[in-house]
């Protein structure tokens, strides 16, 4: 594990703050090194403080951002940065992994490299900047994480949320809501999931990946795509306006 001095180097070049160092360490703690040492404090409720001032940077951000767009866009556009999966990505841009402790059987599964522990962890980091610094600094450090990812959130349509689109698509097609039958093989701590999306008894997709989410999200995807090209069949082959179809007369 790298030392905590060594984060906070960063945080202070990154942001012009730096975190109270006795409550970085708590930030950078994982609950199973808390008990391995004798319940040593964890970052579980400065996870559950940073949370909160990660959505509220975010909210008000694209809310200032994007004026026109509608709640349910905005949703979706918050959705996507506001995830395990997203902060577990730029968590591992900072390589905050090598700061954090882990407990043994953690660390022997992979547990620096985990989306839940890095989404956590950052998350943890946002709430100790927000007690020692205050909101600005806590402000800096979110759009320092997350502004590349929001700019290119804000192209992906559709992409944003697969299942969400999947839902309105079959909808619109008066087909009901969306199911997903989901399937996990292999040992607990790397297992494979595997996510059928279902629609009108019919299965539009198939998703494969180590999250049931990202399998859900796969399966989602595909069957979005089967439903918006047969939408797209349809209108294509309906009589343009102001014509009928008549019978032949000879």
């Amino acid at each position: 594990m790298r030392p905590v001095s060594e984060f906070n180097d960063y945080l202070l070049e990154v942001v012009g703050e730096s975190c109270d160092e006795a409550l970085l360490l708590r930030a950078l703690t994982h609950r199973s090194y808390s008990y391995e040492h004798d319940g040593q404090p964890h970052n579980e409720r400065l996870e559950f403080l940073g949370d909160s001032v990660l959505g509220v940077v975010v909210t008000d951000t694209l809310y200032r951002t994007h004026p026109d767009l509608t709640e349910g866009q905005l949703a979706k556009l918050r959705a996507a940065v506001v995830n395990s999966r997203a902060l577990a990505e730029v968590g591992r841009v900072v390589d905050l992994g090598s700061f954090v402790l882990l407990g043994k059987g953690e660390e022997a599964t992979g547990g620096r490299d985990k989306d839940s522990i890095l989404a956590d962890t950052t998350e943890a980091v946002i709430g100790c900047l927000y007690l020692s610094a205050g909101l600005p600094a806590a402000d800096a450090f979110v759009h320092h994480l997350l502004d590349p990812l929001l700019r290119r959130s804000a192209d992906l349509g559709a992409a944003l949320d697969w299942k969400t689109s999947l839902q309105e698509v079959a909808s619109a097609a008066e087909l009901g809501q969306p199911q997903y039958l989901v399937d996990a093989e292999g040992p607990d701590h790397s297992k494979t999931f595997t996510a059928r999306a279902v629609v009108a008894e019919e299965v539009v997709g198939t998703g494969v990946g180590r999250s049931k989410k990202l399998a859900e999200q796969q399966a989602a995807e595909q069957g979005w795509q089967l439903l918006t090209e047969r939408a797209a069949q349809v209108v294509a082959t309906e009589p343009t306006a102001g014509t009928s179809a008549r019978p032949s007369t000879g």
